[in-house]
Parts: C-alpha cells; structure tokens; sequence
C-alpha cells in the first residue's frame, strides 16, 4: 500500500516539482544519442565557414588557402561537438589552443611552399605584423605565404567557434549563422572585382543554410516546453507576447525586404569595389622615383660594384645583346621637368602574373642569380619580364614588369629571378602602327613649354618617314649621328637641358651628353612626333660576374600595335665623330625659279648720244615705236618659251631617272616620288606623318572621286607600289628588275590618270611645273648630308 501511494503521488505532483533526470541520461535527450543529432547541423556550419575559403581562394594562386580554410572550419566545429560535456567556459580556452595549433601547422606549411627561408617563429611574427596590410597590397592571384594566409584562417577558425557554441550549445540556430555569413560577405567583399561573381557558392551558402533550419528539432534538458509549468493565465499572456514580437520581426523583414530590395537588385550589375584602393600599396623613396639622375653619378664612378650576377640558362647572342640588358626601373611620366617612375607595386609571390606574348615574337627563358653590392634603394634589377622571384619578397608592376623589394635593398641580398626574355618580330615592325587614344595618353603626354627648336626638329623628322618604325629609325639616327656621349656631362633632362643638349654650341658643353640626355631626348622628340615613349634605366653588362657603375645606362621604347615596347638605343657607335648638326637639319626652303618679266606694254625709248637727234626718223622722217615694242615682246617670248622648254626636259629627265636608272630599289623609290609629286600637283599633298600605306589610300580616294568607279583599277594598283617601296626600305636588296619595272608602270599610269582629271590650263604646266624639280634638289641635299 505504501508503494502505490507514493506513485499515486508521485503522479500527482506539478510538472515543476518533478526531479529531473540526469544530464547524462538517455531521457534528457544528451547521451549518445544528441552526438548524432548535431552531426548534420554541425555539418552545416562546416560547409558554411568552408565556402567562405572557396570564395576567397578564387583571387589566391593554387588550392591550398582552400584547404586550411575548411581545415578550420572542421576543427573549430567538430571541437565544440566533442566538448559538449564541458562546461561553456572551458570550451573557448580549449578552442584557442586547437587554433594555436592549427594556425602553426598553416604557417609552416605555406612557408615550405612557397620557400620561404628562416625559423618559424620569425616567419609567423612577420605574418602577424604584416599579414593585413600584404593581404589587403598583395598582387592577384596571391601566393599563398605565412603573411597572406593568417588572417583567413584564424577568421574562418573563430567563426567556427562562435557558430558552434551558438547554434549547438544554446540552440540558436538562426543566430548562430551570423559568424559564417559576416565571412562570407568579408570575403566576397575582399575578392571584389579580382574573380568572376560567385553565384554558385552563393547558392550552395543559401541552400545549405536553409537545410540547417529545416533539421528536426533537438531536445533540451529538462523539458522541450519551458512555459508548462506555468499558471495558465501566466502562459497565455507569454504566447500572446511572443506572438507580436514574431508578428513584428516578420513585418521588420518584409519592410526592409521592400524597401532595400530594389536598390540591390539595381546594384547586381555594377562592378564591385575593390578595397585594395583605400590601402596605399608599397612605394619607393625619392631617390628611386627619378633613378634617371643618378645615371650622371654613376658614370663619374664606373668602378663602383653595385651587383654580381651569374646567368644559369638563356641569353641569345644574336640578340644584339638585348639580352643581358638588366632593367632597374621604368619612366613614363614626363612633366617638362622630369622623368618619374609613376609605377604601382603589390606585394606579390614567387609567381608573377604572365603577360600576354605578342604573336610571332620569340620568347627565351633567362635565369640569373643576383647579389646585391652597392646598389641602393628598393628597386630591384631584373631582366624583363620576370615570371619567378625566389629569395627576395618583392612587389611588382605588371605595367612595367618591374620589382621593389619593400624592405630596401641591402649588401648581400641574394635572389632568384626567372624572366621570360621576348623578341618582337622584325619583319612586323616595319608595317607596325602605334596605339592612340585614353589608354596610351600617359606615354603620349607632352607637358607645356615645349622649345619651338624641339618642334621644328621633331617635324623634319616626322617628315623623313612615313611609317611609325621609321620615324622611330629617323630620331634614333639622328642622335647617334651628330652628338658625343661623355662621362662627365652634367646631370639634368628639362626642357632646358634638352635644348642645351641638342641645339647648343659645342665649345660651350653643348651635344655632349651621358645616355640620360640621349635617351631623354629620344623620348620626348617620339611623343612630338606622335610615338608612345618611356625611358628605362637599367643596366648592361658584358657578361657574368660584377656589374659597375660604368655598365648602368638608360634608353628608350616606344609602344607598337600587338608587338609591345620596343627598345632603341639613341647611342652614338664607339671611335666615331659626330657630324655637326647643321648638316642634318633641314635646308632653308628655295624659292621657285621666276620666270622672265613680262615686257612693258609701254615704249621703252634707248638713252641718245648728246648732239643726236631726238628721235630716230624712219621713212618719210617719222619715229618707229612699234618696231621697238613688237622686238621687246618677240625677244621676251623667246625666252619665255625657252625657259618652258627647258622645264620640260628637266621634268622628263627626272622621270626617267627615277623610273629607268639604278638599282630596282632605288627605280621603285622613284616612282612613289612620281606619285606623291603628281598628288601635289593636283592639290592633295600628303603630310610627312602619313605612312606608305596610308598615302595609298589618299591617292586611290582622290584619283576614284575625280573620274569615278573607272579608275578603280589605276588606284587599288597604288597600294602594290606602297607595298614594294616598304619592301625597298626594310628589305633592301631583294627587289628585282621586274618588280621595278612593274612600279614604274604603276606610277606612269596612276600620273597619267590623275593628270587627265585637271583642267586643260593645269594640264599644260603639269609637265612644266618647277616643284618636282625644287623638291629632288632638296632632297638630293639632304641624302647627301646622311652619307
């Protein structure tokens, strides 16, 4: 009896004074069995933390910061399922131990990969001072490295934290995806414009996080319903809060979903922004913003050791020594005043960006070890265009694919570095175009105060080619023809100095320069005439071993269509004198021959004798002033008709010249000279910038408006001389007699074509007219002053 009556009661108690069970028991739902019941949304929480490292290892190089990433994920989260017994309060200390571990393993497995030297406790202090700022400046794709790695998987590992403990321990499920997607957003965010959208891990965060809300609720300790020991009034007035605050959160949602809906949706297309613009990225100091000054000082002091380099592979001999040419720094903005690098470096890894290769251009390896003497500063010489930089941490330029090291340059610096060494084709260049418009403006940019002497010359130079390469050819020989390179020249590349340097008198220190003033003025004179220049400073050794002071020059490029930077070298050749520089500038114009003055209709009447009569008397004693007037004009028409006769052998002797003397270049040259000339004798002269190619054009337009879809034929023909006078100038000597003939055949019909479309009183001085004649002459002068 006493038995039932303590179950009867038992039974009768509140469910408040009920004991209940041991947290260790199968009844309070936290046994064995609650371990499987959080494995799937532990899981959850694994895949979420781990899409963020998908995310942001798409702007990284490899999988490997994918890897550590999730590695975290797994570890935050599944130490917190095993740590469930334990107390809240010991779980973080266990976990921050598990992360100490975690994040070591990481370090000194990116630094074995990406060979990075020294012991790990330096390696990971330099990654905890550093790793934001590298992060936030490294070059994309970014090399996994100890500085770049860190920061995302200390990230993913306290995010896997929090989530576990608030989604697992307290059952907040909802909350407990706050971590993981504050690091996904972070994430999308860093990568910005650096990858394509991520849309399908953004799907699989959503999708997965749904599956996360829609498991089987877990059972607490000591009762699934908080509220059933409640009075019932108690209970009722609880439900009905609970109610508006869910009926209010929902009505919170659905407002911000209508109010900020829209302006999301607008902002799907617009590019991300990229956070690496409000980090200012490594730069280099004064003194290697302009190294085109310091080109002066170290020719002062050729002996000085600034490197020591051993080239393992590559080089080519026949490269003209292209080569061995050590790049230091690229200059592409000029203010009138100076040269500056202008150049934006991020930290990068071993693995530099490949750039794209030119189509038919050669491209050789080149792997030298390089050791730091006495250079300073932070620019890092290397052969263009590096691919791979052990040994050093560098920043790069993919622009001018040129190397800082951050931490300066100091003696005994050695490292690695693997370039790709191209080599345009040069049967390209001479057809070859240069680029223009937004994205060339900063190399095309000539700053105010340009000299008038700059101007004239850069037109005279213009004008002796057509074709971008050759007026490139004509500034590079006009240097190198009539100016000294000195050791001793001052240093100094403005304006000024430029007009010193090539207008001054020689006594005075003028057109002598070091390679500064020579490849300054190259540039500045290409941009005048329309090319995109920039200036390099480098260095150019005779082989292995130290590189001096004396071996350190600068020199120009200029920028072609689908060839890229082109080097030319403005440098007069050893033991040779330069010709005075008022032989390669342009003549004064001539003035036409004038042709005879016209008689006075006016009789003259001749002095007498004193003591003569004062008019001559003829028969009958009367004066004869016609005879006077009608022998002026007779004598005045002779001379007249002499003078035409004697242009117009002149005009056909140098027609045939040019179209039947000589070898077949120089009979093709002729007769693009019978066309350009028959052009301006029709009024359309082309200008001296103009190519070959596209003064073809001009005269197929002008000869097809003047006599219509008929000339078609004598117009396209034009451009087969265009391509046989480049041929003439790029290939010399293997154009044949046929060809020759063939151009002249061209020439004489397209002038007699053109001819045919003037009126008949310019027909008649076609052939007499002085210009052609004026124009051999100055021309003959000035090949004459070249040879």
């Amino acid at each position: 009896m006493g038995s039932g009556t303590a179950v009867v009661r038992m039974a009768d108690r509140p469910a408040t004074q009920r004991p209940v069970p041991p947290s260790g028991s199968v009844s309070g739902g936290v046994g064995k069995g609650s371990l499987w019941s959080e494995l799937p949304l532990a899981v959850v929480l694994v895949v979420l933390v781990g899409l963020a490292g998908v995310v942001l290892g798409r702007m990284y190089a490899g999988s490997l910061l994918t890897g550590l990433v999730v590695g975290a994920a797994i570890g935050s989260v599944l130490l917190g399922v095993a740590c469930r017994r334990l107390p809240s309060w010991l779980v973080a200390p266990l976990s921050v131990l598990g992360l100490a571990a975690w994040t070591v393993w990481s370090l000194r497995l990116a630094a074995d990969r990406a060979d990075l030297p020294g012991p790990l406790t330096e390696v990971a202090g330099e990654a905890a001072r550093n790793g934001i700022p590298r992060l936030l400046t490294a070059m994309i794709p970014v090399e996994p490295t100890p500085d770049t790695v860190l920061v995302p998987v200390v990230a993913a590992w306290l995010a896997g934290l929090a989530a576990g403990e608030v989604a697992l321990r307290a059952g907040r499920v909802l909350l407990g995806y706050l971590p993981p997607v504050l690091l996904y957003a972070g994430a999308v965010y860093l990568v910005g414009p650096n990858a394509a959208p991520a849309v399908r891990p953004t799907l699989v965060f959503v999708a997965v996080a749904a599956l996360g809300l829609a498991l089987p609720g877990r059972v607490r300790p000591g009762g699934a319903d908080h509220m059933a020991g409640l009075p019932p009034k108690v209970r009722a007035a609880a439900r009905i809060r609970l109610a508006g605050v869910s009926t209010a959160g929902v009505a919170v949602v659905v407002a911000l979903a209508v109010l900020l809906g829209p302006a999301l949706a607008a902002r799907i297309g617009d590019r991300p922004v990229d956070p690496r613009r409000y980090v200012e990225p490594p730069r280099v100091d004064s003194l290697d913003e302009n190294p085109l000054i310091r080109i002066s000082g170290w020719a002062l002091h050729p002996e000085q050791k600034l490197l020591d380099v051993t080239t393992r592979s590559g080089g080519n001999a026949d490269q003209g020594g292209d080569a061995t040419r050590i790049r230091l720094a690229v200059l592409s903005d000029y203010d009138g005043v100076t040269w500056q690098v202008g150049a934006t470096y991020r930290n990068a890894g071993r693995i530099l960006p490949a750039p794209a290769v030119a189509p038919g251009s050669i491209v050789e390896p080149v792997r030298q070890d390089i050791t730091v003497a006495g250079l300073t500063g932070r620019l890092l010489p290397a052969v263009a265009t590096p691919r791979e930089v052990t040994g050093a941490r560098v920043a790069y330029d993919p622009a001018t694919g040129t190397l800082i090291h951050p931490e300066g340059l100091t003696p005994g610096l050695r490292y690695t570095v693997t370039s790709a060494q191209e080599q345009p084709e040069s049967n390209l260049l001479a057809i070859a175009d240069v680029p223009a418009g937004e994205e060339v403006a900063r190399v095309l940019r000539v700053a105010d105060g340009v000299p008038e002497p700059l101007r004239r010359l850069a037109s005279q130079l213009a004008e002796s080619g057509g074709a971008p390469y050759t007026r490139a050819a004509a500034v590079e020989q006009f240097l190198a023809e009539h100016y000294r390179l000195v050791a001793d020249a001052p240093s100094g590349h403005a304006y000024p100095n430029l007009a010193f340097f090539l207008f001054g008198p020689r006594d005075a220190g003028g057109q002598r320069g070091t390679s500064e003033q020579f490849a300054a003025a190259f540039a500045v004179l290409g941009r005048l005439t329309g090319l995109p220049t920039r200036v390099v400073v480098g260095f150019r050794p005779s082989g292995d071993g130290p590189v001096r002071a004396g071996d350190a020059y600068a020199w120009p490029e200029v920028l072609f269509d689908e060839l890229g930077w082109v080097p030319f070298d403005p440098l007069p050749r050893p033991d040779t004198e330069p010709r005075p520089v008022e032989e390669g500038l342009r003549p004064p114009p001539e003035e036409p021959p004038s042709p005879a003055p016209e008689p006075s209709a006016d009789p003259t009447v001749s002095p007498q004798a004193s003591g003569a009569p004062e008019t001559a008397a003829g028969p009958g004693g009367r004066s004869t002033p016609v005879l006077l007037v009608g022998g002026a004009a007779a004598g005045g028409g002779l001379v007249l008709l002499a003078l035409l006769v004697t242009l117009l052998w002149l005009r056909r002797a140098l027609s045939r010249g040019r179209l039947d003397r000589g070898p077949p270049g120089e009979r093709v040259g002729g007769a693009w000279r019978e066309v350009t000339d028959a052009l301006r004798l029709a009024g359309h002269p082309a200008t001296g910038d103009l190519a070959a190619t596209e003064i073809a054009v001009l005269a197929r337009d002008v000869l097809v408006d003047a006599h219509g879809a008929g000339a078609e034929p004598a117009a396209v023909e034009v451009a087969e001389l265009a391509d046989l006078l480049n041929r003439a100038a790029f290939a010399p000597g293997t154009l044949t007699a046929q060809q020759a003939n063939r151009a002249a055949t061209i020439a004489q019909a397209y002038v007699a074509g053109l001819r045919a479309t003037r009126p008949w009183w310019r027909r008649l001085l076609w052939s007499v007219h002085p210009g052609p004649l004026r124009r051999d002459r100055a021309d003959r002068r000035r090949r004459g002053a070249r040879v």
